[in-house]
């Protein structure tokens, strides 16, 4: 289902686009909405403390629900792959688990990371820079799944379908997106459709019992609760592909699609932190700086630190390369702390020679928002 929209219970004239509103930005003075609260108690992004773990625990792994986590039983769940093939297919748990599984560790962002601090804000999911963790996730490749069905020489594309399931800008919906063919046969690392999380079955906010994994690529692509494969022969215009992740400057702008992850380091907060305001507290003399980095467009390369608020920089220590390219990399440093206040900083350069902004471009969404990270410190000597 592409989207379909209609009256409402309630009246005569009732109509979805009443309780849900196109997409805007905020104004000059308009502070964070309930609706946006509402979001941000439901969906929650990784404690930055716990960047020290190489592979996040999936209770502090980002999570955003579009709509609802569906109710799913394991037992008789199906997955199946149909449209432009030669052999549709219909295939339950056992089945798939008979493919040959294979675990890769991935980071996964979402779109919408960063988007709180951009002026003007668009206004939807509230976050700052947490929305991000790496698992070890795993299953099937794709790919083994397509050459099964035997992909029809006309395909393009393939759609994926889960089952959650709502309203979204007036247009009610199942949540869907699709890949181009290449990337979804691809094979260097496979795009998965994955049933294990860090060696566990799937926790339900993390789409039990199937999702997609798109290793490089922004969430929104990752289709939780999968329950439909459909390859087509012409490219799908569904509304999470064709009009929510978009980046576009105006309204009526048809914007480019959003896709792979833009590099981003983000530092471990040091010392200890004021509750309210969260600006951290360290003590003079020397300071271990820590974080991790990631691109979707390759190695990260070099990573960048600066005690001063940006006017200066100086480069980090990398972790050796690991092979998971798709997954984020240490990074350490040390930092002589004297009293006073000071903003810490830090960069992302990866291999095709992409860095992080200083300087923040806008669009209506807040996508690929990877401006560098700002860390207020306060250097007190002890009490």
């Amino acid at each position: 289902m592409d989207g379909r929209t209609g009256a409402t219970a309630g009246g005569p004239g009732a109509r979805l686009e009443d309780i849900s509103p196109p997409g805007r930005v905020a104004g000059p003075d308009e502070g964070i909405g309930i609706d946006e609260l509402a979001l941000a108690a439901r969906n929650h992004g990784l404690p930055l403390e716990a960047l020290r773990y190489d592979v996040t625990p999936p209770g502090l792994h980002y999570v955003l629900v579009h709509y609802d986590i569906p109710a799913t039983a394991s037992e008789d769940w199906l997955l199946t792959v149909g449209g432009r093939v030669r052999r549709p297919l219909t295939l339950d748990l056992p089945t798939l688990r008979s493919f040959p599984a294979v675990t890769l560790r991935v980071t996964m962002e979402c779109a919408g990371n960063g988007r709180a601090r951009l002026a003007p804000r668009p206004v939807s999911q509230p976050w700052l820079v947490e929305a991000v963790g790496t698992a070890e996730w795993t299953g099937v490749p794709l790919r083994l799944l397509l050459d099964e069905a035997g992909v029809g020489a006309d395909a393009v594309e393939a759609v994926f379908g889960g089952a959650d399931h709502g309203v979204e800008r007036g247009v009610e919906q199942d949540y869907r997106r699709s890949l181009p063919l290449a990337v979804a046969s691809g094979g260097d690392p496979p795009v998965l459709v994955a049933y294990g999380m860090n060696g566990s079955p799937l926790p339900p906010q993390h789409g039990r019992p199937l999702r997609l994994v798109v290793p490089g690529w922004y969430g929104m692509a990752h289709v939780k609760w999968l329950r439909d494969i459909t390859l087509t022969d012409t490219p799908f215009t569904g509304f999470q592909q064709s009009v929510a992740y978009r980046y576009r400057q105006e309204a009526d702008d048809p914007g480019e699609p959003v896709t792979r992850i833009e590099p981003r380091a983000l530092m471990v907060p040091p010392g200890f932190p004021d509750f309210m305001s969260r600006t951290r507290v360290v003590r003079p003399g020397p300071v271990p700086l820590e974080g991790r980095a990631w691109s979707g467009y390759g190695e990260v390369e070099r990573v960048e630190v600066s005690t001063d608020d940006g006017r200066s920089w100086g480069e980090a220590e990398l972790a050796p390369p690991d092979g998971n390219v798709w997954a984020w990399r240490r990074w350490r440093t040390s930092w002589a702390a004297g009293p006073g206040r000071h903003v810490l900083s830090v960069r992302a350069t990866d291999a095709t020679g992409r860095t992080q902004p200083v300087e923040q471009p806008w669009n209506r969404g807040g996508f690929g928002n990877n401006l560098v990270q700002r860390v207020p410190v306060l250097c007190v000597p002890e009490r």
